[in-house]
């Protein structure tokens, strides 16, 4: 039975990846893909209340999810961005590649990786008008994002697993792992420099002096919401380490703050226009086949934690590897495909702390391990919540992905792990 859901498993993820050839969307295919695993554990053992606790672990990414494409959704349609985008002055395409890449490497490192690239993509369409350039930007994106997630405890939701387990301290991950983590931003990095001539200039748009909207939000209003949305971001990993606010909670009451602001400001305000930038009418502007497809393949995942299988494939792992680093090397390569958390979560309960060795606090063994896992996620797009967020924002072809940006990826990521191994 375990071998079947896993084969099915792995089925799924590739009709999902050639979603552009099947015509069927990739949130359709996750959501009964997780169906169907779900009633093949039900036909043999009651697990009933393995749902419930496996949608109640899922939801609080889904509901972290909407509540960030929300608050960024409103910082946008009040124009705030643009006073980030008025910082900016250069239009050579290769130059704001640079700056959009350190950006969101440095971002990432305070913000999360997955909030990052949904402000930086949202950026990124508020500053490039065509298509194809954007494809470029936003996968490179993905990648400077995941592996500026790497090097910080709060970067991203595997090096949170880590941090809060005592794997991991603060100091030791950043001082372990940001170089790793620059070099594997900074090779592909390289290459894409390349995929624009060097005198391309982008085509900006233009904000509308005339637009109504735009016209009755005031200067400073604009950058209240700009600052309450991006500390209600930041504020997110230091309201759960200082009062153990779990992340969905931090980011919804930074939601709940901007709810408040833009409720008395319009309810006055009977235009239809101004009455859209509510945040009651935000929802319906969000992209919900993207949080769908996170709970098909988050609970999917979840079935396979229930069968075991995810055990099964550490054990083996263990038995067929015994040197700790290629270990978490190779886990790295699965997370390109496979749940990061869920390989992350399994391994740490099948490697208890050890007093010394690779395996103690903050030993190699779990340093390089975050490393792995959240940067071997941008090897594939679908390898990562930062992938799948930008692959449903921009409507990213996996198959786009795969051969401009997969081998440049893995560049990096085994460039990294080279300097990494070579260092300590």
């Amino acid at each position: 039975m375990g071998s079947t859901m896993f084969l099915l498993f792995i089925a799924g993820v590739i009709a999902i990846a050639f979603e552009d050839k099947i015509r069927v969307n990739k949130a359709a295919v996750a959501v009964g893909l997780s169906i169907i695993l779900w009633t093949m554990l039900i036909e043999t053992e009651n697990v009933d209340q393995s749902v419930i606790n496996s949608l109640g672990n899922v939801s609080t990414t889904l509901f972290f999810v909407l509540a960030s494409m929300a608050i960024i959704e409103i910082v946008d349609s009040h124009g705030a961005f643009n006073v980030i985008l008025s910082l900016i002055k250069t239009r050579n395409k290769r130059k704001l590649l640079w700056i959009f890449s350190f950006l969101t490497f440095t971002f990432s490192a305070v913000l999360g990786n997955l909030a990052t690239v949904i402000i930086m993509v949202t950026l990124i369409r508020r500053m490039v008008i065509y298509k194809e350039d954007r494809l470029i930007f936003s996968s490179m994106i993905i990648i400077a994002a995941n592996a500026g997630g790497s090097w910080s405890p709060i970067g991203d939701v595997t090096t949170l697993i880590l941090w809060t387990g005592g794997n991991i301290t603060v100091w030791s991950q950043v001082y372990h792992v940001i170089l790793s983590a620059l070099t594997m931003m900074i090779v592909p990095l390289f290459f894409v420099t390349f995929m624009f001539g060097k005198e391309d200039a982008v085509q900006y748009f233009e904000e509308d002096e005339d637009d109504y909207v735009l016209s009755h939000i005031t200067p400073f209003f604009k950058k209240a919401i700009l600052v309450v949305g991006l500390v209600s971001l930041a504020m997110v990993p230091i309201l759960q380490v200082a009062f153990n606010i779990p992340p969905f909670m931090g980011v919804l009451l930074g939601l709940t703050l901007l709810w408040i602001m833009t409720d008395r400001l319009y309810y006055y305000r009977r235009s239809k226009g101004l009455q859209e930038l509510r945040v009651s009418r935000v929802f319906s502007r969000i992209d919900i086949s993207t949080v769908l497809f996170f709970l098909g393949i988050l609970m999917s995942v979840e079935a396979l934690k229930i069968s075991g299988e995810l055990t099964v494939m550490s054990s083996y792992l263990n038995n067929l590897i015994p040197k700790p680093e290629i270990i978490s090397f190779v886990l790295g390569l699965c997370s390109s495909f496979l749940d990061n958390v869920a390989l992350v979560a399994g391994t740490v309960g099948m490697y208890p702390l050890a007093s010394a060795g690779p395996f103690m606090v903050d030993g190699s063994f779990w340093t390089f391990l975050a490393y792995c896992a959240v940067t071997g996620g941008s090897i594939m797009i679908i390898g990562s919540a930062s992938g799948v967020t930008v692959m449903g924002m921009e409507k990213i072809p996996f198959s786009y992905y795969f051969k401009k940006f997969t081998p440049l990826a893995f560049l990096g990521y085994v460039a990294g792990a080279a300097v990494y191994m070579f260092l300590f």
